[in-house]
Order: structure tokens, then sequence, then C-alpha cells
């Protein structure tokens, strides 16, 4: 299994959906999965560390595995068939030791970036849907990750300290640091 991260999220126009664009460091390719508007928002509000006044899914996903005790270990994503990606949370508990779920790639992808879980991919995955960096059409103005002032983060990020996730802080104070940049 290969490590990736999240890049970026950008409106794809042919299908009118967005892509997650996966990095892989190892190889320098980039794996596009296009999900839908509601998952794409989720997964940008999960990259820029930002609460919603009630729980998402993904937030509610999220309470739940923290409750029963157990961890997000990580996010598997697995194969690809006829063009659908399939992938897998991977839980670990005292509990139930550990166990494989069944989940949509931008679900699983949501959920880690929440939980900071890392996410990999098969080999194989990557090497068949895998592009270089040039065959990405990039237009800044459909990415839809959300932004936010410094003084927004500076509250989060307070609140993030002050709730003692520092997980949460790190991310945040990251954020603050490409935007002073």
């Amino acid at each position: 299994m290969i490590p990736v991260k999240v890049e970026k999220i950008s409106y794809h126009p042919s299908s009118r959906s967005y892509a997650v664009i996966l990095k892989d460091d190892s190889s320098k390719l980039f794996l596009p999965i296009l999900v839908g508007s509601f998952e794409a928002q989720s997964i940008a509000l999960a990259l820029e560390v930002v609460d919603t006044p009630r729980p998402l899914t993904h937030d509610l996903i999220c309470d739940m595995i923290k409750k029963v005790d157990a961890t997000l270990d990580a996010v598997n994503i697995s194969q690809l068939n006829d063009g659908v990606f399939y992938a897998s949370l991977r839980l670990k508990s005292k509990n139930f030791g550990t166990k494989s779920i069944d989940a949509r790639p931008s679900d699983a992808i949501s959920i880690a970036l929440r939980l900071s879980a890392q996410i990999y991919v098969t080999e194989e995955v990557i090497k068949e849907a895998g592009v270089d960096k040039n065959e990405i059409v990039s237009d800044n103005k459909q990415t839809i990750t959300p932004k936010y002032s410094l003084q927004d983060l500076e509250v989060k990020l307070k609140q993030a300290v002050d709730e003692e996730e520092y997980e949460k802080a790190a991310k945040i104070r990251d954020k603050i640091k490409e935007l002073e940049s």
C-alpha cells in the first residue's frame, strides 16, 4: 500500500462533479477520484478544519468511532473496477480487535481527514488510474476549498488548544502559516 495525501479538490466540468486529487509522493503521480458536491464540501471542511454548528454525517461517524473506544487505523483504497473505486476503513479497538468496513472513497477520505488517519492506495490502483501532474487541468476559480481569514483561524486554533485537540490545532497552525507566507 502506498501512502497518499489529499492535494486539492477541483471542479470537474465534464461530469459536473468534483475531483479529489490524491498525491503519491513516491512516484509523483496524482490519483483523481470523482465525488459528488456534498462529499467534496465535506472533504473541504475537513481539510480546512472547520467546525459546523451541528455534526455532519462524517462528523457523526467519527464521534461514533471515538465513543466505542476505537481508532481509525487507516483508509485503504484497494480496487478500481469499471471506473468505480473501492475503499475500506480499518478500525482498531480493544473490544473488537481490527475490523475492515467497506466505504465509498469519498466518505473514507472525509473520515480519515477528520481523524488524522493515513490514506493508502494499492500500487495496482495507482498504476491503473494515476496521472502525471501535466494531465491534471487546474482552474483555481473552481476549487472549492473554503478560505478563512487569519482572525477566524486564530480563534479556531485557540479553541482547539483549549479543548486539548492538538492534532486539530497543528493543522490550523499550518493553515495560519500558509496565510502568513
